[in-house]
């Protein structure tokens, strides 16, 4: 298993956390996602290496924003 971190901008709730963990856990992989609503972070479990245009794809179908640094 692999864990990567993402941080997500826009999200302030409950129904942000379950839009953006629904969104993300459709990929083929993934495992688990784990929202830290304060600071952003999305941990992504999965089975192996994500496509991280598909992560930005599945967030931004969420209404959010994946922040690239």
């Amino acid at each position: 298993m692999k864990a990567t971190v993402y941080t997500v901008s826009g999200m302030h709730c409950t129904h942000c956390i379950e839009k953006v963990s629904s969104n993300i856990g459709k990929i083929t992989g993934v495992t688990d996602v784990n929202v830290d609503l304060d600071s952003g972070a999305v941990t992504v479990t999965s089975e192996g290496s994500l496509d991280d245009a598909a992560v930005a794809a599945a967030v931004g179908e969420a209404g959010y924003t994946l922040v690239v640094a």
